[in-house]
């Protein structure tokens, strides 16, 4: 038998049992929501109809053709690729401007990336808006995202979820969708992340959204560190 003439490599021990981890973009990872908000009003507005701080708290987490939608009815008269457009467009002029990252959001992102928990982006928003919003972190803490152009059904729906698991199975072998967490802020986005099986862990920002057995809750990312999401996992684990 030959004699080995190296030293066998040391195993890495294992720092976190999170597979990967799933963001929401708009009141999650930054505070876009007063953006969409005024943009709504301000396209109401020009129809010469009225709209609430309520009526916009009810659109934050939908889709975007949901949010379309509720304000053909209040009166905007243009088509729904019009009216996401013209959303789209002054929120974007409003990130270009200034981003306000959500409390916790880039510590979060830092300690993640340097254990090599893969990160992935699930939002409702457009490319071209992520990839703005993405474009403005001090690193590429993500290894993928998933748009509202890319789905069929979007949140409350599971499909936007369910695809960003399969394009974090192409980072990670053997996924267990419990072993990954998904961090939303509105009740569109926790029910969308736990109707696809994942960790959802909802932090809440804006609007309300009530206790449920589905998810986790916390009051800021500020909280939340590798142990604590491995915590939550090993309770999900027991439940």
């Amino acid at each position: 038998m030959p004699t080995q003439n190296y030293e066998p490599l040391p195993v890495r021990p294992q720092v976190t049992v999170i597979q990967g981890v799933l963001w929401d973009m708009d009141g999650t990872l930054l505070d876009t929501e007063p953006h969409w908000m005024a943009a709504e009003a301000n396209l109401v507005a020009e129809f010469g109809g009225c709209w609430s701080h309520e009526q916009g708290l009810e659109l934050v987490g939908k889709a975007l053709p949901d949010s379309a939608a509720a304000l053909q009815a209040a009166g905007v008269q243009l088509s729904t690729r019009e009216i996401i457009n013209r959303l789209i467009d002054e929120v974007a002029a409003g990130v270009a401007e200034h981003v306000s990252w959500r409390p916790g959001a880039l510590e979060l992102l830092a300690e993640l990336h340097a254990a090599g928990v893969p990160c992935g982006l699930v939002t409702m928003s457009e490319e071209p808006l992520a990839k703005l919003v993405l474009d403005q972190l001090p690193e590429k803490y993500f290894n993928f995202r998933v748009t509202g152009d890319m789905v069929a059904q979007g949140k409350p729906h599971p499909e936007p979820y369910l695809l960003g698991l399969k394009m974090l199975a192409d980072y990670v072998p053997d996924l267990e969708a419990t072993r990954v967490i998904g961090l939303e802020d509105s009740a569109p986005g926790i029910s969308s992340a736990a109707a696809s099986g994942i960790t959802a862990v909802l932090v809440p920002h804006l609007s309300e959204v009530p206790s449920s057995n589905a998810w986790h809750r916390v009051d800021s990312l500020s909280s939340l560190t590798l142990p604590t999401l491995d915590a939550l996992l090993t309770v999900t684990s027991r439940a």
